[in-house]
Order: structure tokens, then C-alpha cells, then sequence
């Protein structure tokens, strides 16, 4: 029996197992319609047959008292009678399940593929009982906790071609919709608590919309509630019926909605499949915690007594060093690190929370030589100080970061999209290479014709291992320079290269060949000196620090 391994650890050991669950089978990819997928973590999870969500959707940080939650009643038991969130969510589903074959196929796929789940569900343990919490509240089918497999893979960082970005998938137009900001700071798209009210308030929109028919509301977060109001109504004037499976719908709805029910149809009877789930402890996970100005993202994870990089998987929405200067400045935090932080950040100033010294311009002083001086961005300079242009009037008192340090990978690619957004797409506006497939070719041959490779060709396709390709079948065999420009930025502010591990590959080899240390490399990639390699897995190093 395959058993799926969602242990719960000590709240830091689960945010490593959370920062390293993205270390899998190679360059896996989140499912979008557009083929052309980049993904801020190393990896993202795709299931099969369709793709995720290609529309926007989002909405702004609220105050939430994340540690009063109610006591629903479900199933004739409170929730709190519920040790196991599996089964309170097991207890909450309203959806039937029906004979499908297209459900059969997906249900079988999860069920072929339990390192998958395991990464997923690995991920989720973070973010589940908030999500859970919330639908509970508003009384929704609790199916609905369990969308972010299909749309992210509960990869906080996901991003697609179509631009959707963070656990729900919210595209930027209908993120600004549903209240999401998205500025040079912070993208409420990745907010964890911002994009679930999101999320759940535009389901809700939409079940009012299609007369309370929870799959049409499923159906319209993939392709639009405009999309599937004209199928609705093409059908009524033809007099079809109504309901989803009877609908003409783009071909990734079509597998959008089983491939939910299909994950619903494990989650309830795991061992019909083979599969054993982990129980998830029914408890809150995370506290949000206000620090009360803009702080420094590095310090705020040293006073929690965090990692960097664990900071960020609860706090995705910020892609910067530090909050941004009008806020938000909450920050989620395991609930047994909040108490020190709350204990922590009191005892500093606004400056020292930000890490800034300040610096009186002089005559001949411009951001460019006053960012090179003090080792940051001109953009960093201007940003910090509310600067509308780039002159420098003598005397002005400018706040100058002291503590910036590198970003974690999947942080700095998210700041490089925003760097390169409208300017980066004026610049490079060549659009994505396409190949037909012809009658015989192979995935490998294709790469090797034009200068690429297997994974990259099922990265930028959104393409499974053992996909079989149709002659007359368009593929993207290389990125628009626009998302070539995005890669390397980040990788160059990070001063970072990524290694492929071989067979038989260990980490003290791999620390000698590129003159580093163990220590160094566990540090960089978020894993245990102890962590098995697997050929495939993708390393970060660092040679810029190497001391």
C-alpha cells in the first residue's frame, strides 16, 4: 500500500518540510491553458488533463482573529471533535460524486502518482485549517479546501502564462476585481489570508449567479462566469440541459471540474486507491501577528526565531526585503513563534526594525552612486523614501538599508516579474517559439532539434511525463525574451546557479565540487544534512557566498 506521508513535525521542521516539498521529479509544472509556465518555486505539481485557472481573481489583508474561530457543527459533531482535518473535512462534503469516466481518469492518475499527494499535502498543512475555517464559516461544500490542489498545487509562489499567481490563481485583472492590491512591494494574489476571502467570495458571487449549482461555480473559476453563462445559455435557447456535464465548455474545464471531484473522491475513501493519508492535526497552524511599521523581512524572521526562507512561505504576498512603508505590516507566523516576536520587535525602534542608517546628500550624490556606495538598487532607494523622481535636492535626509540581503529564490523571481513587467514586455516583445508536432516525433527529439531539453519543453507546455504527442499539436519549444529577461534577472540578483544531482550524488561531494560547504548548501536549499537526494532534484548554490 502506498502510503501518503503528510507527517505533522514541530512547527519549524513542517515549514522546511513545506520549503523543500518542491524538490521532486523534474522541472514539474502547475496546469495552464497558455503552455507557458513559470513557477517561483523550483517545482510546481500538475495533475493531468486540462489546466488551472486562467482568469483573475483576488482581494485585500482583513483582520481576522485567526485563533477565535468558531465551533461549527458538522455531521452531528463539533469540528473541534475532530482530531484529524481529514476527517472534518471528509465530514463537509457536499458534492456527490458521480459516475464519470473523465473523474475516473483523473481519480487514477493522483492515485498512480502518491509522491505527488505527498508533496501537495505536505504544503498544505500550512495553510488547510484556515482555508477549512473560512469555508466552514460560509457555510460552502468543503471540496472547495481542496480547489488549491487543482489551481497551485498549494504552491504559494505558483505562477502560470496566463499571469495567475498564488495558491488561488488569480489572474491581475480580477485580482484588482475582488479588492487584491498588487504594487512594487506586495501582490495580495499570494496573500494567504487576502486571496482565500478572495476565492471564496467570487465562488459565492458565481453559485448565486448559476441558481446555487456548486459545479457551474467551479466551472466559472476556471474559465469565467461570462464563459459558462453563455454555454448556460446556449443550451436554455436550444432546450439542453443546464448542468455541467451537458454543457459545451473549453477543454480544460471539461477536466477542470472532475479533476477536483477526483481528488474529492481519494480525500473521502483513500483506501479504495492504495493510498493511507497522514492524519493533519485540526488546529491552527499560523497567528497574525502586526509588527507594527515597516520591518525588515530578514530581522522579522531572526526575532520569530525562523529561517528567511520559512518566513516567506507564510508571508508569499511580499516579494521584497521588507513590508511595504504604508503596510500591510501583519505578518503569519507559526502560532509557537509569535509570542517571541511579539516579545521581540517591542524592544526596537522604527529604524532598527528596518535596518536603516541615514544619509544626508551631498552635491554630485545621485540614487545610482548612493546605491552602489551602500550595496543596494536605485529602485530600493526610491521606493523606501516615497521618491517621485531621481534628483537628489542637497541635504535631503535619505533612508539608506543597511541589512538587505539576498532573496530565497522563489522570492526573487516573483520581484523580477514586477521589475520587468510593462517596460520588460515593451522591450521584449518576441513572441514565444512554437513547434507542430509531425507524425513520430518525440519530446527528445524536438528538444534536441532546437537546442533545449525534455524538462524544459514539459515546463514551458505544462506537459506530464509519459504524455503522448499528437501530430498537428502546437508546443512551445522557447520562452518569449520577456520571460528568458525574467529568469536571469533573478538569477543574477541572487548570484546563484542551480545543480541537476546525478546518480549517486551526495551533498559533501557536491559541497567539494563547487568549493562549498554542507552546511552552506543545507542552509541554501532549505534541507537537513540528513536529506536523501534523488536524481533529478534541483540544488541551489551560491558561489557569491561562499564565506
Amino acid at each position: 500500500m502506498n502510503r501518503i506521508a503528510i507527517h505533522l513535525l514541530t512547527a519549524s521542521a513542517l515549514l522546511l518540510l513545506s520549503a523543500c516539498a518542491t524538490f521532486g521529479s523534474p522541472e514539474e509544472t502547475a496546469d495552464v491553458p497558455s503552455g507557458g509556465v513559470e513557477v517561483a518555486a523550483s517545482h510546481v505539481d500538475a495533475a493531468p488533463l486540462g489546466a488551472d485557472s486562467d482568469i483573475d481573481r483576488t482581494a485585500e489583508v482583513t483582520e481576522l482573529p485567526l485563533a477565535d474561530t468558531a465551533v461549527a457543527q458538522v455531521g452531528g459533531l463539533t469540528t473541534q471533535q475532530y482530531p484529524d482535518l481529514f476527517d472534518r473535512i471528509r465530514a463537509g462534503f457536499q458534492l456527490g460524486d458521480p459516475e464519470r469516466h473523465t473523474v475516473d481518469v483523473q481519480a487514477q492518475w493522483f492515485a498512480r502518482n502518491p509522491d505527488y499527494l505527498e508533496r501537495v499535502f505536505g504544503r498544505s498543512a500550512l495553510y488547510l485549517h484556515h482555508i477549512v475555517d473560512e469555508i466552514e464559516r460560509r457555510g460552502m461544500p468543503l471540496e472547495i479546501a481542496l480547489l488549491p490542489v487543482v489551481e497551485s498545487a498549494f504552491e504559494p509562489f505558483a505562477y502560470s502564462g496566463a499571469r495567475a499567481s498564488g495558491l488561488w490563481q488569480f489572474i491581475p485583472g480580477t485580482g484588482n476585481r475582488f479588492g487584491l492590491e498588487q504594487n512594487w512591494w506586495y501582490d495580495g494574489r499570494r496573500d494567504v489570508l487576502a486571496s482565500t476571502r478572495a476565492a471564496l467570495d467570487y465562488l459565492q458571487f458565481m453559485h448565486a449567479e448559476f441558481d446555487g449549482d456548486w459545479l457551474l461555480a467551479i466551472a466559472g473559476y476556471n474559465c469565467g462566469e461570462g464563459c459558462v453563462a453563455r454555454a448556460v445559455r446556449a443550451n436554455r435557447n436550444a432546450g439542453k440541459p443546464i448542468d455541467f456535464w451537458s454543457l459545451r465548455l473549453p477543454s480544460e474545464t471539461r477536466a477542470y471540474v472532475p479533476k477536483l471531484l477526483a481528488m474529492k473522491r481519494l480525500v473521502a475513501g483513500p483506501e479504495r486507491y492504495g493510498l493511507a493519508f497522514s492524519p493533519i492535526a485540526n488546529q491552527p497552524y499560523f497567528a497574525r501577528v502586526e509588527a507594527g511599521s515597516q520591518i525588515d523581512l530578514k530581522l522579522a524572521a531572526e526575532l520569530a526565531g525562523l529561517s528567511h526562507a520559512e518566513l516567506f512561505e507564510l508571508n508569499p504576498a511580499f516579494h521584497r526585503f521588507a513590508t511595504p512603508p504604508q503596510g500591510p505590516h501583519a505578518l503569519l507566523l507559526p502560532i509557537e513563534n509569535s509570542d517571541l516576536f511579539r516579545q521581540n520587535v517591542t524592544q526596537l525602534t522604527p529604524d532598527e526594525l528596518m535596518r536603516v542608517v541615514h544619509h544626508v546628500v551631498e552635491s554630485g550624490d545621485t540614487l545610482t552612486s548612493l546605491a552602489t556606495r551602500y550595496n543596494t538598487q536605485p529602485t530600493v532607494l526610491r521606493a523606501l523614501n516615497s521618491l517621485q523622481a531621481d534628483a537628489l535636492p542637497t541635504g535631503l535626509d535619505l533612508r539608506v538599508p543597511s541589512g538587505v540581503t539576498a532573496l530565497p529564490e522563489k522570492v526573487a523571481r516573483a520581484a523580477a516579474r514586477v521589475d520587468n513587467g510593462s517596460a520588460g514586455r515593451a522591450r521584449n516583445s518576441r513572441r514565444p517559439s512554437v513547434h507542430v508536432v509531425r507524425r513520430g516525433e518525440s519530446l527528445w527529439r524536438i528538444a534536441r532539434k532546437n537546442n533545449t531539453d525534455v524538462n524544459t519543453l514539459m515546463r514551458l507546455n505544462g506537459m506530464q511525463p509519459g504524455q503522448t504527442l499528437r501530430a498537428g499539436t502546437r508546443i512551445v519549444v522557447a520562452a518569449s525574451a520577456a520571460s528568458n529577461t525574467r529568469t536571469a534577472s533573478a538569477a543574477n540578483s541572487l548570484g546563484s546557479v542551480r545543480y541537476t544531482v546525478r546518480l549517486g550524488d551526495t551533498l559533501s561531494a557536491i559541497a567539494r565540487r563547487h568549493g562549498v560547504s554542507v552546511a552552506q548548501l543545507v542552509a541554501w536549499n532549505g534541507i537537513s544534512a540528513r536529506s536523501t537526494l534523488r536524481p533529478g532534484q534541483k540544488l541551489s548554490i551560491n558561489p557569491t557566498q561562499k564565506r
